[in-house]
């Protein structure tokens, strides 16, 4: 090998990178300890840009293109380096290529709940989770904030500073928009439109970043509210709260797990069967049944638990038709109590 040969090996003719990866944010060009020629080519690629940097100064940044690197086109490094021939010996810098395409279907979700008040719920906690597709628009930036000198700086080693980041601002938006919680659902994709630009505000002026999209795709409550709206639901469905009751002891009637006031039923309905089979001559030539022992005498004033008892229904039902005033009855201190009468016409109703 000549001199000039050696001499030439020393020097570097072409700068370029082919990516192959979908995950790398910046990728720094390995020198090897070698100089940058005066004419040497610089190939940056659709989706790339070149950032030279020189003792820890930013220089110049080339677009997509192929670059022939002389004084004329790169005056911020031969400012910075003051040189006295002006460029006319190689010289060392750093080349740093920076992905600026989009990366799209990045993942965000809140590790912890988010507080928020509530006019239906009073004090709640949310949790929501998405997408984003970001890019880099600020190389310098992002070369300075994030990525540094990493040799190769990938989407994985940033993922967790970027949610964070996202879910801050997402949590204290969410706090302040003071959107009901059951209405949250339907107004996810104007939610995610209106924090946009308070995410990038963020983003773009801490990072070198933009964000093209932000995607609410759920939010959700704890599993103890979830079972109060189901029971809300479910109130609703009933409807008149009387109506209701009487369903439920026709249901006794029917499955026969109607309780005391389902079996009372049940025998009132067979005694009005029977004597109505007498009246048209159908009754059985069989001896009669033995004698019914007798009912217990009924007392005058009746409890809640003894009406729930004859309904065959939750004491909470008889309360709440109680409170209503649809069964009336009499108040001694926090306690109620109602009389045969009163029951009587209410089942009468």
């Amino acid at each position: 090998m000549g001199l000039m040969d050696l001499i030439k090996g020393e020097f570097i003719d072409v700068i370029e990178w082919n990516d192959d990866s979908r995950d790398t944010l910046t990728w720094r060009f390995p020198d090897e300890d070698k100089a940058i020629k005066n004419g040497a080519q610089l190939i940056v690629r659709e989706s790339q840009a070149a950032q030279f940097m020189y003792l820890g100064e930013f220089g110049d940044l080339f677009g997509p293109g192929k670059h022939t690197l002389v004084t004329d086109n790169i005056p911020v490094l031969t400012k910075l380096k003051s040189w006295k021939y002006a460029f006319n010996v190689p010289f060392k810098a750093d080349v740093f290529f920076v992905t600026t395409r989009l990366f799209t279907g990045n993942k965000w979700g809140t590790a912890n709940p988010v507080m928020m008040r509530d006019d239906d719920f009073g004090i709640v906690r949310l949790r929501s989770y998405g997408t984003f597709d970001f890019r880099i628009t600020q190389p310098a930036l992002f070369i300075k904030e994030v990525a540094g000198s990493d040799h190769h700086f990938r989407l994985d080693e940033f993922a967790d500073t970027m949610r964070s980041r996202m879910v801050s601002v997402f949590s204290e938006a969410l706090a302040e928009s003071k959107i009901p919680a059951l209405d949250i659902a339907t107004r996810y994709s104007e939610l995610g439109e209106a924090l946009l630009p308070l995410i990038n505000g963020a983003l773009s002026s801490k990072y070198g970043l933009e964000l093209t999209s932000f995607i609410v795709e759920n939010v959700s409550v704890p599993p103890d509210v979830e079972a109060a709206i189901d029971k809300r639901s479910s109130m609703a469905a009933v409807g008149n709260l009387n109506d209701y009751v009487k369903f439920q002891m026709a249901q006794g009637m029917a499955s026969g797990n109607g309780g005391a006031g389902g079996t009372a039923a049940e025998l009132a309905v067979g005694f009005g069967i029977a004597q109505q089979m007498m009246k048209e001559g159908f009754a059985s030539p069989t001896p009669p049944a033995p004698p019914t022992p007798p009912t217990p005498p009924t007392p005058s004033l009746l409890s809640p638990a003894d009406v729930a008892a004859r309904l065959g229904v939750p004491e909470a039902d008889v309360m709440a038709i109680l409170e209503s005033g649809e069964l009336k009855a009499k108040k001694i201190g926090a306690s109620y109590r109602v009389t045969q009468a009163a029951l009587d016409a209410y089942l009468a109703q």
